[in-house]
């Protein structure tokens, strides 16, 4: 006995026990039934409706925190040779971050 006959056989079990002299079929009454429902009903949209919480959240999220200025004097530094970085500061940050 396997797993797969049981499980295989259960539509046709519960299809013979349903209504005596029904037609049999493979089918679950519950989706034929579904299916039926689907096919004479008329086409629905989908739809969404949104409040204005949204409009708010996405005007916050555009916004950048980004200072330009900063930015721009940086890369200036780093394109014309002068930027440096103590390497003790950089060996302290990654001690503390390894000991957190």
């Amino acid at each position: 006995m396997s797993y797969s006959n049981e499980i295989g056989g259960l539509p046709g079990a519960l299809n013979s026990i349903a209504a005596p002299g029904a037609p049999q079929s493979n089918t679950p009454a519950a989706v034929t039934k579904t299916k039926d429902a689907l096919a004479s009903s008329p086409e629905q949209a989908d739809q969404a409706k949104l409040s204005s919480m949204g409009g708010l959240v996405s005007q916050a999220l555009g916004g950048s925190d980004v200072r330009m200025d900063k930015v721009a004097k940086l890369q200036h530094t780093i394109a014309s040779g002068n930027y440096s970085v103590s390497s003790s500061a950089i060996a302290g940050k990654v001690i503390d971050s390894l000991l957190e």
